[in-house]
């Protein structure tokens, strides 16, 4: 199954903008002296939670700590990522301050409701500055199998080499760079795999070769492209997440500020394999440098059944 009905998001407690992470986050923009980004981020995230549940999506939200301090926590789908066998994978972070996002309670808290049969952890790779960080790094086919990557600091051959060969997945890479020449640093800010459209800025892949082969790789998987150009990237178009709600059908989810970047022609392509969901979290993509996908960690695990563990 390509898409999942169930996602978690961390409720922020201290969000504010990252120095660990704004070197090669060039989405990051600092805050203004008087902004008291907390509560609007706040306001963002619950304004987000509700529209989601409103259309049948199950919304887990755990609430973050205060200490340590993890500005960047709202982001949970960089860290970790989990599938319908049991596999729960742990990711290496670049920024130090991600890294203290592992222990402050999330897998736990999602271990009481879903079963872990597999853990699979690259954590370790940080000692030796390989990143991978999730599916930020990574845009996956879950049906095809297939993993589309774009190579930066955060995103490591030898990580991608490891990950593809434990979940058994094809793996799509390439060097995708932004309007100066720099590589984006995560795959997911521009691209977007759903179950039959996918959202990508070609135009980022310099090499033509390479675009030929994941323009060709997309359309023989059996997607619709929709590209995008330079300044529907920079408006966080490419960073949409297709989702089900409890009926199974399927929602395309992504900012305010994607949807409005969009033309006419392009709203209705999407229209025709889902219906968009757009929502407001101008604040939080503005000093965090992310977006709507970035917010979400789907969960793919099964299910605990209690009646049977306790008959164990």
């Amino acid at each position: 199954m390509q898409t999942t009905n169930t996602v978690l998001m961390i409720r922020p407690t201290r969000f504010s903008f990252n120095q660990d992470t704004a070197a090669n986050n060039r989405f990051q923009r600092p805050a203004a002296c008087s902004e008291d980004v907390q509560i609007k981020a706040l306001q963002e995230f619950d304004g987000y939670v509700a529209a989601l549940r409103a259309e049948g999506v199950t919304v887990m939200v755990h609430n973050d700590a205060e200490a340590p301090h993890t500005p960047d926590s709202i982001f949970p789908n960089n860290w970790w990522s989990s599938h319908p066998d049991g596999t729960l994978v742990l990711y290496p972070m670049q920024g130090h301050n991600r890294r203290l996002e592992r222990d402050k309670g999330v897998l736990d808290w999602l271990r009481e409701e879903y079963r872990v049969e597999r853990l699979l952890d690259l954590s370790s790779l940080e000692q030796q500055e390989v990143f991978l960080e999730g599916t930020g790094s990574m845009v996956l086919d879950r049906e095809q199998r297939i993993c589309y990557a774009g190579y930066s600091t955060r995103t490591h051959a030898r990580a991608l080499d490891q990950l593809v060969a434990h979940l058994g997945y094809e793996l799509c890479a390439f060097n995708a760079v932004d309007r100066q020449g720099v590589a984006i640093y995560h795959t997911n800010v521009m691209m977007s795999v759903g179950s039959r459209l996918a959202v990508a800025c070609l135009e980022s892949l310099c090499d033509a070769g390479e675009r030929r082969a994941l323009r060709s790789r997309l359309e023989s998987s059996g997607k619709q492209i929709m590209a995008l150009s330079w300044d529907q990237l920079e408006s966080f178009a490419g960073n949409m997440l297709e989702v089900r709600n409890a009926a199974g059908e399927p929602l395309l989810v992504m900012s305010r500020t994607a949807w409005n970047s969009l033309d006419s022609e392009q709203r209705r392509l999407v229209e025709r394999h889902a219906r968009p969901l757009p929502v407001n979290i101008d604040t939080i993509e503005r000093i965090g440098g992310g977006s709507a996908r970035c917010m979400l960690a789907e969960v793919y695990l099964p299910k605990r059944q209690p009646h049977l563990e306790h008959a164990r």
